[in-house]
């Protein structure tokens, strides 16, 4: 059943919720789609308190050569259109990695009340690993932020995906993941 109210949220933020674990699988089904289009495999989803998956996508910088095409980005706007309003106050971003600050000013601004992401993200993480953005009170909207979901596998899924690359490629990882 969907959160309903403030408890909900409250039971949702607990890191061993059993939605959690099921609705990082599929935004962990987005990034392997990332990875075959040769993108970084990050995937989202966004799920509405009320609706259920509103929202699924995968970073698509590469193809759509757009510096914004993050998985987050893609996710909110997709989102957004569903429901016909910008404010996602009732709805879940589940993301494969730690969102960047581009994505995590996007969850403040869209309103998202709730994050839960996979693995962190060292060199550009802006939930946990070098800032916490959506839980800063200066700003005017504060989301709760679940991190480490299934933190193993989808950590994997970028380690693999570089070391391959570099393989193939003789390219080094980029600077930044997402």
């Amino acid at each position: 059943m969907p959160p309903n109210g403030e408890s909900d949220l409250m039971q949702l933020s607990q890191a061993g919720h059993p939605l959690h674990g099921m609705f990082m699988e599929l935004a962990l089904e987005e990034a392997e789609l990332a990875w075959q289009e040769n993108e970084v495999p990050v995937g989202a989803v966004i799920v509405s308190w009320d609706q259920g998956v509103i929202a699924r996508a995968h970073n698509q910088r590469e193809q759509l050569q757009d510096p914004t095409a993050h998985a987050e980005m893609l996710a909110i706007t997709q989102a957004a259109a569903a429901l016909g309003s910008w404010r996602l106050e009732r709805c879940t971003l589940y993301v494969t990695l730690e969102p960047c600050p581009m994505c995590a000013g996007a969850i403040v601004q869209a309103r998202l009340p709730l994050v839960v992401f996979g693995a962190l993200d060292p060199k550009a993480g802006a939930c946990r690993s070098l800032y916490r953005i959506p839980e800063d009170p200066r700003l005017n909207h504060r989301a709760v932020v679940v991190g480490g979901i299934m933190a193993q596998r989808c950590g994997e899924l970028l380690r693999d995906f570089f070391r391959l690359r570099r393989q193939t490629h003789g390219e080094s990882a980029p600077e930044e993941l997402s």
